[in-house]
């Protein structure tokens, strides 16, 4: 049986009615979309990676994870936050203004729908992480060398980042004590 012409397509939105009214619901069926890509890809590759025989190591190393976690929080921010990444988020995103970081800006999602969605994740290197570090790691196990050597970069980096961002501090500490 089919429905009359005059009732509107089941969009998906009555599965989150009473989620949040409407004006404030944010994009879940787009989220839904996004989270169902990430998880499919990580899918495919680990039965590609089955059925090419060449297998997924026993564990991966402390010293690799100590790189990714570093270079996953760096190459997070810098997707994220930064100032030169801009162009990435811009169709997906509108600017706020500079952020307290030095060469960070503040940027909220714009649009709907998928466009939303993509904003969100683009802004928040929170919800960046798992695609960023999931990426890392099947670089770690697919290309290790070529991987080990951006972690590492990005992974310096970060310490730069957080060595500048306290020199900061202490200049700006030392100023105020004199």
């Amino acid at each position: 049986m089919t429905a009359p012409l005059t009732q509107k397509p089941d969009t998906g939105d009555g599965l989150w009615e009473g989620y949040a009214p409407e004006s404030e619901r944010p994009p879940l069926g787009s989220r839904l979309a996004l989270s169902s890509g990430f998880v499919a890809a990580l899918l495919a590759f680990l039965v590609a990676r089955r059925r090419s025989g060449s297998g997924l190591p026993e564990r991966i190393e402390a010293s690799d994870l100590a790189l990714l976690s570093g270079a996953s929080f760096k190459l997070g921010r810098l997707i994220a936050k930064e100032k030169v990444s801009a162009p990435i988020r811009a169709p997906f995103t509108e600017y706020q203004g500079k952020a307290e970081a030095p060469g960070e800006v503040e940027e909220r999602p714009r649009g709907t729908g998928l466009r939303a969605a993509l904003g969100e994740l683009l802004v928040c290197p929170y919800c960046l992480g798992m695609w960023v570090v999931s990426a890392l790691t099947v670089g770690i196990v697919t290309v290790p060398r070529e991987t080990r050597l951006v972690a590492s970069i990005l992974s310096a980096l970060g310490v730069s980042d957080f060595l500048q961002l306290a020199y900061r501090a202490l200049s700006a500490r030392g100023a105020t004590s004199s």
